[in-house]
């Protein structure tokens, strides 16, 4: 056993009886670049798991906290909770970078490259504790880590979508409607990533990055955002 497991198992409040699974969540495909005898695969199938374990019990928990709320209203919060950037943030908080097993260039980007990988393993590790003990334990960590963060995420009013929201400004303020384009395209074919330029009347304003188009307009949006409020 790797002598920091229990440290991260301690964190979660999860100990797990297939330690196999708690390892395989946090292999990044990297490190088996590295380490091709490594005998645990990358996380990406517990990852995809996780994904759907993590929004399931967001909507959940959301539908009987707001039973008023309209399902628009519900899925912009669940967005707000589940997003790579807040997924990222709760897996610096427990210290997750340090125990991801990665290569040593993926271990140096400091980047947005990086936030996606912790959000990523932190989604590995929810499909691994599905696997090892249910829903309900799954749920339970996902309550204590992930839907806590709902009071400050209403309060910043950050579920909000910034697109929209520029939208609505430069329309009023400006009388004109923002522009998207593709400025560049990086990256190899599984992991491009795009810079996306926000225009206002052909004059570039900002520019933000993101694993899609979307999220990279979004994310300029959110740029251009800084200047207008």
């Amino acid at each position: 056993m790797f002598p920091k497991l229990d440290l991260l198992e301690k964190k979660l409040g999860v100990k797990f009886k297939k330690e196999d699974l708690l390892l395989e969540a946090l292999t990044h495909r990297s490190y088996l670049n590295e380490r091709p005898n490594w005998s645990k695969p990358h996380n990406e199938r517990l990852e995809y798991l996780g994904d759907a374990v993590l929004e399931l019990a967001i909507t959940e928990s959301l539908f009987r906290k707001f039973p008023t709320y309209t399902e628009g209203q519900l899925t912009v919060f669940r967005a707000a909770l589940v997003n790579y950037q807040t997924l990222a943030k709760i897996a610096l908080a427990i210290d997750l970078d340090k125990f991801i097993l990665m290569s040593k260039g993926e271990a140096k980007d400091n980047g947005k490259a990086r936030e996606v990988i912790l959000a990523n393993t932190w989604e590995a590790l929810i499909g691994a504790i599905y696997c090892d003990q249910g829903f309900k334990k799954a749920s339970e960590v996902i309550q204590q880590f992930v839907f806590s963060h709902l009071p400050e995420i209403l309060e910043s009013k950050s579920y909000k979508d910034p697109k929209s929201e520029l939208q609505e400004i430069v329309q009023e303020k400006l009388r004109l409607t923002p522009a998207y384009k593709v400025i560049s395209e990086s990256g190899p074919a599984h992991k491009r990533m795009f810079k996306v330029g926000v225009y206002f009347n052909g004059d570039l304003m900002a520019s933000g990055k993101g694993l899609s188009k979307q999220e990279a307009e979004t994310d300029a949006a959110r740029q251009a955002l800084k200047n207008y409020k």
